[in-house]
């Protein structure tokens, strides 16, 4: 059992949910990204989700587009953001988990990502242009490192889909609410409860919700329904136009879930 897993299940005998802020590394420096880190773990949240910036990154929209554009135009790289969670490791233990798109890790070798990222400190891995079907190689050398493999589920997936995914998954489940891009509207229907019931009873795991969470007001309905809420746009957009608000924001969105 990882950290995620064992955050998790803290959470649950607390009756709490996990609050899980999303930022791009490097957007606007890698120091800047240090200092956020520590202030989202300050303002309560349980897992730190760190974009690394890539030029052509189809799950996200366009606010997490421009933000990964500007991180590569400072040089940015997976490299660099490994040495960022190095660094982080010796101020912090909140649990960090890598959304990477897979050119970078497949450019880096697979075997020595995995092997620099445990010895980052990298709990987690998201990779949303991998196909389950495809990440065998992936999934066998993270758990080697007892690094959490977090697969994405959507409203169209079909019970084959959910089964292998709840298999595959480990830390949580990652359900996109929304059949589009993040930051895109957040709707909570009879479709999405019924999704996340099936998910839950499929595989036993927690369940966290992203794409489309705004408003501390979405983030509590979402953890009504949901074992962790997401957030990423909205704080990224925040992060670059009204930083003075951010600490307030993330506090209003912590006490609602």
């Amino acid at each position: 059992m990882g950290r995620i897993e064992r955050l998790f299940d803290d959470l649950k005998q607390g009756g709490k949910k996990a609050f899980i802020p999303y930022i791009m590394t490097g957007d606007p420096s890698l120091k800047k990204t240090e200092e956020l880190v520590l202030l989202l773990e300050e303002c309560g949240a349980d897992i730190i989700e760190l974009g690394v910036p890539f030029s052509d990154p189809l799950a996200d929209g366009p606010t997490i587009q421009m933000a990964a554009e500007r991180a590569i135009k400072r040089g940015v790289t997976l490299r660099k953001v490994l040495g960022a969670v190095r660094r982080l490791r010796e101020k912090t233990s909140v649990p960090i988990v890598l959304m990477t798109y897979f050119n970078p890790v497949f450019k880096y070798g697979l075997a020595s990502f995995i092997d620099d990222a445990s010895g980052s400190g990298v709990d987690g891995l998201i990779v949303p242009d991998l196909p389950t079907d495809e990440a065998k190689d992936l999934i066998r050398f993270a758990r080697t490192k007892e690094i959490s493999t977090i697969f994405l589920l959507a409203p169209t997936s079909t019970d084959e889909r959910i089964k292998l995914i709840s298999r595959e998954s480990t830390g949580f489940i990652y359900y996109v609410s929304i059949t589009g891009i993040t930051g895109a509207g957040l709707t909570i229907d009879n479709t999405m409860r019924r999704m996340i019931r099936k998910i839950k009873s499929v595989s036993g795991k927690p369940v966290a919700v992203g794409f489309g969470v705004k408003r501390p007001e979405d983030a509590e309905a979402v953890a009504e329904i949901a074992d962790g809420v997401i957030i990423g746009s909205s704080i990224v957009k925040m992060i670059n136009e009204n930083e003075k608000g951010l600490k307030s924001y993330l506090k209003s969105l912590r006490r609602a879930i």
